[in-house]
């Protein structure tokens, strides 16, 4: 068992967490407080190549391991959610299924884009298909060699933003021979006639996260749009909310190192009773159990890293991964707020931001129900 991370690995994290200590910290109450989504920190963000982690370089990415891209996430998350959610759906959601499933055309048409300075939607979830993927109403009709879209999407990240190519659509195009639905993907443009996109606002959490509605009123694709072959939809579906919870849990894992962190050093200033508050055992205890907590979902995060990354089954650990770190870091934000007190029930302080961007966690990709389901029959149950 070797647990050191390779001396690229280390200079990535250092990079990543100078830059957003640097370049997110100071902006972050203020896009919170407007809801906005920042153009600016996402061109640096990929500048610096955080959207082309896994891509190989034949297409512009960087071609590294999949651990490499869960650093980056968990370090934008140890200072901002939302900023850490726009480079996870790049990732794990746009290019990667391009990459994956699409072919050399799709590939050298698109993925050079998305790893520069364009971003893509990953149109699944429905009004009436949340934790049911299997519940898609989104049709697709062939007529006169084409393929004639119409349904909603709701609750995707980076599907309505100025720098958004597309989105790729999850459809229901027939029925198989077992009579069950048919599912096949399209890649659909921004500019296609009858397909519009709305911003979701007055979030609780990932506010300056963007967040769509996806509208598809007699959208026209043709075969050439279609991603893989048709039927193999939902499969690529699956296969790409393996690979979306590993950032997800990223997400957990350095969100909760963050609060943690907070909590930390405010118990280290604070004093009550002529000592500062870190001296009283009940606090100590409390950060005790969050660096024991953070640490043991760190451990479980990486092997399931290192699963992908040596080609073995991880869609277990994934699963367990991101229902452990977003489980832990609802129990470190809680701890953290106490220990501020009334403080950490003002947005002036950090961890009260912590504490709201932790409940998404337990609902996006596949909610904790829907993860302890996955396990449960992983485990042949």
């Amino acid at each position: 068992m070797e647990f050191n991370l390779t001396d690229e690995q280390e200079l990535l994290r250092q990079t990543v967490r100078k830059f957003a200590e640097k370049e997110i910290l100071p902006k972050r109450e203020e896009l919170d407080e407007k809801e906005e989504f920042s153009y600016e920190i996402t061109q640096k963000m990929f500048d610096l190549g955080f959207f082309g982690i896994v891509i190989p370089e034949e297409y512009g990415g960087m071609g590294m391991d999949y651990l490499s891209y869960i650093i980056v996430v968990e370090e934008l998350a140890r200072v901002d959610a939302c900023q850490a959610a726009t480079v996870a759906a790049g990732n794990s959601l746009g290019s990667a299924p391009v990459y994956y499933y699409g072919n050399e055309r799709q590939r050298k048409e698109l993925l050079p884009q998305l790893v520069s300075g364009k971003l893509y939607g990953f149109g699944l979830t429905e009004p009436n298909a949340g934790s049911d993927a299997g519940g898609t109403q989104t049709t697709a009709v062939k007529k006169d060699g084409k393929w004639i879209l119409n349904g909603s999407k709701i609750f995707i990240t980076n599907a309505s933003t100025d720098i958004t190519l597309g989105s790729i659509i999850q459809t229901v195009t027939g029925e198989r021979e077992d009579g069950k639905k048919e599912y096949t993907c399209f890649l659909v443009s921004q500019d296609k006639p009858g397909y519009t996109t709305t911003p979701m606002h007055k979030k609780m959490t990932w506010r300056s996260s963007n967040t769509s509605e996806i509208y598809l009123d007699d959208v026209e694709v043709t075969d050439e749009d279609m991603l893989g072959k048709r039927g193999e939809g939902f499969h690529q579906m699956l296969e790409s909310l393996d690979n979306g919870r590993l950032a997800i849990a990223a997400m957990g894992l350095g969100g909760a190192q963050g609060a943690f962190e907070a909590a930390l050093n405010y118990s280290k200033e604070r004093k009550q009773f002529g000592r500062p508050i870190s001296k009283f055992q009940v606090n100590a205890f409390k950060l005790a159990d969050m660096a024991t907590e953070i640490e043991a979902a760190r451990n479980l995060l990486y092997k399931a890293c290192w699963l992908k990354d040596n080609g073995k089954p991880f869609g277990k650990e994934a699963a367990m991964s991101k229902l452990y770190t977003s489980e832990v870091m609802k129990r470190v934000t809680h701890e953290a707020v106490q220990i501020y007190g009334g403080y950490g029930l003002m947005e002036e302080y950090p961890v009260a931001k912590f504490y709201r961007d932790q409940r998404l966690l337990e609902i996006g990709e596949g909610t904790s129900e829907i993860q302890r389901l996955v396990i449960a029959r992983k485990l042949g149950i």
